[in-house]
C-alpha cells in the first residue's frame, strides 16, 4: 500500500496530474490524497504551475483556423457524454504541459541553432579577416623583396663584402652602396646572433671621423642604412643594445673600404 512519503517523494504526484499512471496507481494516489490535506496543497500547486506554464507558451491560432474548427463541429452529431471533472482537468493539464515542453523544446532548438549560425558566421569573418591580413602581409612583403632586389641590382649600386675578423671570424655582411641615389642597403643575414644587451651598429669612416649609419635590429636580413657622403669605409662593431654615440673600436668586427 502507498504511503504518503512514498508518494511525496516518487513523482507520482507528477504522473498523476500528466495522466501517465495506471488505473491502479491512480486509485492508490487519490487514497493517499483524502488522507492528506498536504499532499493535496501539492497536487493544487503542481496542476497550477502546469497550468501557468501552458498559458506561458500558448499560441495564438489564426482566426480562420479557429472558425473552420468551430463550423466541423457544429456539422456533427457529438453526444455529450458526462465525465469526471479531475480527470478532464488532468487531462487538459497533461495536454497543456506537453504544448509547453514542445514549445520549450522548439524554442531551445532554435535558439540553439541561431546561436550556431552566429558562432560560424564570426568565424567565417575571423578567417577571413586572417586571410586578408595574410594577403596583405604578403603583398608588403613582395613590395619589399621588389624594391630590395631593385636597390641591389641596380647599375650605379656597389657591391661590398665585410668579411668577420678574429673576434668575430663567423661575421659576413654585404653591403650595396649607391652613390647616385645616395643610398645604402645591407644583407645582415649573415651576422651572428647577439644576446639580448648588445647591437651591432654601422659606422662611416670619413677622413678620420666615424660618423653613425645605424643600429642593425636583430633578426634583420635587409636593412635600408643611412647615406654618408665621402665615406671612404664602411665598419661594424659591436656595442650595447640601442646603439651608442661613438664607435667602440675594440669591438670592431669587420670594416671594408670603398672605391674612390
Amino acid at each position: 500500500m502507498m504511503n504518503e512519503n512514498e508518494l511525496r517523494d516518487s513523482g507520482l504526484l507528477e504522473q498523476y496530474v500528466l495522466g501517465q499512471l495506471s488505473a491502479e496507481q491512480e486509485q492508490q494516489v487519490e487514497e493517499v490524497l483524502q488522507k492528506s490535506s498536504e499532499l493535496r496543497s501539492q497536487l493544487a500547486k503542481i496542476e497550477s504551475d502546469l497550468e501557468r506554464l501552458a498559458k506561458e507558451n500558448a499560441v495564438v491560432p489564426p482566426t480562420a483556423v479557429k472558425s473552420g474548427l468551430m463550423n466541423e463541429i457544429d456539422t456533427l452529431e457529438t453526444p455529450v457524454v458526462s465525465i469526471n471533472e479531475s480527470k478532464s482537468n488532468k487531462s487538459y493539464l497533461a495536454i497543456a504541459a506537453s504544448l509547453a515542453l514542445l514549445f520549450g523544446v522548439s524554442s531551445f532548438w532554435l535558439y540553439t541553432k541561431v546561436n550556431s549560425l552566429e558562432d560560424d558566421i564570426r568565424l567565417v569573418r575571423e578567417q577571413k579577416d586572417a586571410l586578408e591580413d595574410d594577403f596583405n602581409t604578403m603583398v608588403a612583403e613582395y613590395d619589399d623583396i621588389i624594391q630590395w632586389n631593385e636597390a641591389i641590382n641596380s647599375p650605379d649600386a656597389d657591391k661590398y663584402i665585410l668579411k668577420g675578423n678574429t673576434l668575430s671570424p663567423d661575421a659576413t655582411l654585404v653591403s650595396y652602396v649607391n652613390n647616385t641615389d645616395k643610398s645604402v642597403v645591407i644583407d645582415a643575414s649573415g651576422l651572428p646572433e647577439l644576446d639580448a644587451d648588445h647591437d651591432y651598429q654601422m659606422w662611416a669612416d670619413v677622413e678620420g671621423e666615424m660618423i653613425n649609419m645605424g643600429v642593425i635590429p636583430k633578426n634583420t636580413e635587409m636593412l635600408a642604412m643611412t647615406y654618408i657622403d665621402n665615406a671612404e669605409s664602411l665598419n661594424i662593431t659591436i656595442e650595447p643594445a640601442g646603439g651608442n654615440d661613438h664607435p667602440t673600436v675594440e669591438r670592431l668586427i669587420t670594416n671594408v673600404y670603398l672605391e674612390p
